[in-house]
């Protein structure tokens, strides 16, 4: 359990919105120094201005967390520069929608690209130098925050991509806390897992290479942007809020984090239906008004 947060080390990952912004905030608050990580080098800079006008130390970096070796220079430069870090929250995420097989191959690399190997590289990269830094000193503490999505918990139809992606952040961060648990006590780990949170992640394409035009899209992909757009944008917890359950969840040294636990009907259906072999229900259950708008939109002529 950490209490005290003052003059600890954070990396943070899609610094610049969102829950990594927030995130920040919290932190700057709470006196810590930041390691602000984004690929949008505007937002990244506003963040930047932001925390030290807040009276915290940063070191802002623009960051591919798709890239093994930006990542890498990336775990360099906080070594450097403060040390082996306390917290890391791999945060950065992408999204894309549309049928699963009318993807492409560029639509794969790209959302498993930010979404799974990012959170491998912070896992990869800032782990070992936490278990030394705690290896040194009994009383070193630190913990790694990797954000997943409902979506790793659920299969909704029509987000097969980010699906697979954030399934696989479920899936090694579990394994994650398993590992840790065989070789420490001093590193803890968590799992953010929201629902519809406004965080700007729908309009991610922003800073993707060779983005495709509304017009290159097919029709079940911009049913999906125009969904998740309505899903996101109206949702009512906010991303402050879901920054402070994740604080209180790294202090409580709490694993799952929820924004909106009243969408675990629906995993407890899903998992229901893995224990009892039956095949896989409605993911929407608690809204079938959503599968049936959605059914109905991509069946119209």
């Amino acid at each position: 359990m950490i209490q005290d947060f003052n003059g600890k080390t954070a990396v943070l990952t899609g610094a610049g919105s969102g829950f990594g912004l927030e995130c920040a905030r919290i932190g700057a608050a709470r006196g810590m120094k930041l390691v602000l990580v984004d690929v949008q080098q505007d937002a990244l800079d506003a963040a930047r201005t932001e925390m030290e006008a807040a009276g915290a130390q940063v070191l802002a970096q623009k960051v591919d967390v798709a890239d093994a070796a930006q990542m890498e220079a990336l775990a360099q430069a906080v070594q450097q520069r403060f040390g082996a870090p306390h917290f890391v929250f791999n945060n950065a995420g992408v999204g894309a929608g549309g049928l699963v097989w009318e993807n492409t191959v560029a639509d794969w690399e790209w959302v498993l690209g930010v979404d799974l190997m990012g959170v491998v590289h912070g896992v990869r990269l800032f782990t070992p130098m936490m278990l030394e830094a705690a290896a040194q000193d009994p009383t070193w503490r630190g913990h790694i925050v990797n954000t997943a999505s409902m979506a790793g918990l659920l299969t909704p139809p029509n987000m097969g991509i980010y699906n697979a992606a954030k399934a696989a952040v479920v899936s090694l961060t579990e394994t994650l806390y398993q590992d840790l648990k065989l070789v420490t006590d001093q590193v803890g780990a968590s799992l953010l897992c929201p629902y519809f949170v406004p965080t700007g992640i729908t309009r991610s394409e922003r800073n993707r290479p060779g983005a495709p035009a509304a017009g290159e899209m097919t029709k079940s992909q911009l049913i999906g942007r125009a969904m998740s757009d309505k899903a996101v944008g109206s949702g009512k917890v906010s991303a402050a809020e879901v920054a402070q359950k994740v604080f209180d969840a790294i202090a409580a040294n709490q694993f799952y984090v929820y924004s909106h636990p009243k969408a675990l009907g629906n995993v407890r259906s899903r998992m229901e239906n893995i224990v009892a072999g039956t095949n896989p229900a409605d993911p929407f259950l608690e809204r079938p008004d959503i599968g049936a708008g959605l059914r109905a939109a991509l069946r119209a002529a």
